[in-house]
């Protein structure tokens, strides 16, 4: 489970080789596994932040032609943008356009 894992949060092959290594050579390599894994978890929350931008703007995008096709046009929607518009695509559209 923990080789699948590293697999999956991207870790390559040559570090988790190492880190194989690591658990050979007994509690002296702690510090190295434990600042590996913090190393793999930082990685993942930064991809899983850039993530939920992209699902951010996708959601907003979805609520956008949604009512761009039942309004026939988008005027009405780009005056929303962004005070007027509803709570949670606010919230979104904010998230997807931050730097």
């Amino acid at each position: 489970k923990v080789i699948e894992c590293l697999k999956k949060s991207g870790l390559e092959l040559k570090d988790i080789r190492q880190f194989i290594d690591w658990c050979a050579q007994g509690p002296a390599s702690y510090p190295e596994r434990k600042a590996l894994f913090e190393r793999q978890r930082e990685q993942v929350e930064g991809e899983i932040a850039r993530m939920h931008k992209v699902l951010d703007m996708l959601k907003f995008k979805c609520w956008y032609y949604e009512q761009a096709l039942a309004d026939g046009s988008e005027e009405k929607i780009k005056a929303m943008i962004p005070e007027g518009l509803p709570g949670e695509i606010k919230e979104a559209y904010r998230n997807a356009h931050q730097e």
